[in-house]
C-alpha cells in the first residue's frame, strides 16, 4: 500500500512531498519526490488524558467518532466507571475497547474511592492497582488526585505510588494551585505530570521541578489560552489532553482543532504537533507509530495544518477514516451498573433555618474551582432559594446505599426556575441536582431514580431526560445520537436562566471534592482547601 501528500516531518522539522509505502501494518520505505498531492500526511493524534466516560459514551462509540478528527489513541484513565462499579467497571472499558481500532491505553485508576467524604460504588487498593499495573492494557497509575494524602504521606497512597515506580509505570498527577514546599514534595514522590494548571506561572513553577504539563481544554476546563505560551519556552514538556470533553464536542472536534487554533495564531507546528504525537509516546511508552520507516502506519491525512480538517485516519496499516466515513463497524453489547436509591419527597430537601448566614457554593463558567460566599439565611422557619440573588439549592443524593440527600446552597447557575440533575457527578457519580423549586428538583431526582442514572430537565411539572445506561455514566448508543440529545436538554437548562455554556458539565464537577474551594457531598458541605466537612451555617 502506498500514499502520496506532502509528510510534516516532526523528527527533522520539515515538510516535503513524499511517497509513504506500508506493508502488514508497517512502514517499509518514505521516498521524497518533487511534487505530489496537495494534501499534508502526518501522525495520528493522541489525547494525553481523557476520561471516555465523560463523553456519556462507550470506548467504541467514541472511537466510532474520534477517528474522523484523527485521533489515533487516547491515554484513558477509566477512574469514572470504577468509583461506580470498580473492578468491573475497568474490565468493562478493555473489553469494549477491544471491539474496535483505535488505541486504548488505560490507566490504573489510583483513587477509588476519589475520598473517604463520600459514598461511591467501588474500591481499588494497592493489591489491586499491583494487578492492573502488571496488564499490558495498563500503561501508568492514573492521576493521583489525593494530594493531601501524597504531603501527608498517608501509607495506602505511598504504597501505590510505590508499586507503580517499582513495575515502571509513570504516575499522573493532579495538583490544581499546588506550590512551594507541598508541591515540591509531591512531585519528590515520582508524580510526573499536571493537568490542571490554571495559569501560566503555575505551570512553571511545576516543570522547574521536572513536571510534565498536560494542557487541557476540555467542555468545562479551558487551559490553553492560559498556558498556550509554554510552546514558545517549554515545548519538550507539553501535551494536549481533553480531560473531559462531552459528546456535542467531541462530535464537531478533538485534538485536531486544537492544531489548527495555535497553527493560525502562530505558533511552530512541528512543536504543536510534537505535544500530541511524540511527547505522549515517549513519555508513557505508547506503541504508536510516528511516521517513521519500521513504525506502525498511525497517520493521518489533511487538508492543511492551519485547518486540520481530516480527510482519512490509518491505524495499524488500515484505512479507519476516509470520505466522510468511518471504515469499521462497532458492535455494542453488554451493560453494568450499581444504583440502589429510592424516590425522595420535598420534605426530604427542607433545611430550617439555624443561623443568620450561610455558606454558598460559587461557580464559575469554564472553571472548576469554585470560592465560598456568605449569605443571610433569611428569617423564615426554612432557608429557601432566592432567584433574585442566584442562590438556588444543590441537592446530592447518594445512589449506592440510599442515604438521605444531602442540600445546600449555590450561586453562578442563573436559573430563574425549574431545575436540572444529573447522575455524572464526579467523582462517585451520585445524583447531583440544581433547581430554584423544591417540586421541580423532586421530578429531576425521582425521574433519574426511575431510570437508574440519567440527565434529567424540570419546569412545570413537565420533565425531559436521557437514559444513561451504562453505570448511570454512559450511552451505549451512538455519539450523535446522545450529543442530540444531550444538546436537546442543555438548552432546556438555558430556557430556564441558565448562561453557561456546558450547564451540565460545570453541575458535574460541583460534587468534585478534590477541586477547591467547596464543593457538595451527599454527605454534606465540603472545604476542599482543609480536606474535611464545613457547616452549612456559618453563624
Amino acid at each position: 500500500m502506498k500514499i502520496k501528500g506532502r509528510v510534516i516531518d516532526i523528527h527533522e522539522r520539515d515538510i516535503y512531498f513524499a511517497e509513504i509505502a506500508f506493508d502488514n501494518g508497517i512502514i517499509t520505505s518514505i521516498e521524497k519526490m518533487d511534487s505530489g498531492p496537495d494534501q499534508f500526511i502526518m501522525p495520528g493524534l493522541i489525547d494525553a488524558h481523557v476520561h471516555i466516560e465523560s463523553s456519556m459514551i462507550t470506548p467504541g462509540a467514541f472511537a466510532e467518532m474520534a477517528v474522523c478528527h484523527g485521533t489515533i489513541g487516547v491515554v484513558s484513565d477509566p477512574h469514572e466507571i470504577a468509583n461506580v462499579t470498580g473492578l468491573e467497571g475497568v474490565e468493562f472499558m478493555i473489553n469494549d475497547s477491544g471491539k474496535v481500532p483505535l488505541y486504548f491505553w488505560f490507566g490504573a485508576p489510583s483513587c477509588v474511592p476519589a475520598t473517604g467524604f463520600e459514598t461511591s460504588g467501588g474500591i481499588i487498593g494497592p493489591s489491586q492497582i499491583r494487578d492492573l499495573l502488571k496488564r499490558k492494557e495498563i500503561k501508568y497509575l492514573s492521576e493521583m488526585m489525593n494530594y493531601p494524602g501524597v504531603i501527608s504521606g498517608s501509607k495506602e497512597v505511598m504504597e501505590k505510588l510505590s508499586i507503580s515506580k517499582e513495575l515502571g509505570k509513570p504516575i499522573d498527577g493532579h495538583a490544581p494551585g499546588l506550590t512551594g514546599k507541598d508541591l515540591r514534595k509531591y512531585i519528590a514522590s515520582g508524580i510526573s505530570t499536571d493537568h490542571e494548571c490554571s495559569t501560566y506561572d503555575e505551570a512553571i513553577e511545576k516543570i522547574s521541578l521536572g513536571m510534565k504539563i498536560l494542557i487541557r481544554e476540555g467542555s468545562a476546563a479551558r487551559n490553553l489560552d492560559s498556558l498556550k505560551d509554554l510552546y514558545n519556552s517549554h515545548p519538550e514538556m507539553v501535551m494536549l489532553c481533553s480531560d473531559d470533553i462531552h459528546p456535542e464536542m467531541l462530535e464537531k472536534r478533538h485534538i485536531n482543532k486544537l492544531i489548527s487554533r495555535l497553527v493560525k495564531e502562530g505558533y511552530n507546528l512541528y512543536d504543536i504537533v510534537r505535544s500530541c504525537t511524540i511527547n505522549p509516546v515517549m513519555h508513557y511508552g505508547l506503541e504508536a507509530g510516528l511516521l517513521r520507516v519500521g513504525d506502525s502506519a498511525d497517520f493521518i491525512v489533511v487538508d492543511d495544518p492551519s485547518e486540520m480538517n481530516v480527510i482519512e485516519t490509518w491505524i495499524k496499516g488500515k484505512q479507519v477514516f476516509a470520505e466522510d466515513e468511518v471504515k469499521f463497524l462497532y458492535a455494542k453489547g453488554g451493560s453494568i451498573n450499581r444504583f440502589n436509591s429510592s424516590e425522595i419527597k420535598v420534605e426530604d430537601i427542607l433545611i430550617k433555618r439555624a443561623g443568620t448566614k450561610i455558606r454558598v457554593i460559587k461557580a464559575f463558567e469554564g472553571e472548576l474551582l469554585t470560592k465560598e460566599l456568605l449569605e443571610e439565611a433569611g428569617n423564615g422557619e426554612y432557608v429557601e432559594p432566592s432567584v433574585e440573588k442566584d442562590i438556588l439549592k444543590i441537592v446530592v443524593k447518594d445512589r449506592y446505599t440510599d442515604l438521605p440527600p444531602s442540600v445546600g446552597f449555590i450561586n453562578g447557575f442563573g436559573l430563574k426556575k425549574g431545575a436540572f440533575a444529573s447522575s455524572v457527578a464526579h467523582d462517585s457519580h451520585n445524583i447531583i441536582c440544581i433547581g430554584a423549586d423544591d417540586i421541580s428538583i423532586i421530578n429531576c431526582i425521582n425521574e433519574i431514580v426511575r431510570l437508574r442514572g440519567g440527565l434529567a430537565v424540570s419546569n412545570e411539572n413537565k420533565t425531559d431526560s436521557l437514559q444513561l445506561n451504562i453505570a448511570g455514566i454512559m450511552s451505549d448508543n451512538k455519539c450523535s445520537e446522545v450529543a442530540e440529545a444531550y444538546e436537546g436538554l442543555s438548552r432546556s437548562v438555558k430556557s430556564l436562566g441558565c448562561p453557561l455554556a456546558a450547564p451540565f458539565m460545570t453541575l458535574s464537577f460541583m460534587a468534585l471534592l478534590v477541586i477547591p474551594e467547596i464543593k457538595m457531598s451527599d454527605r454534606g458541605l465540603f472545604d476542599g482547601k482543609n480536606f474535611s466537612f464545613t457547616p452549612l451555617f456559618a453563624e
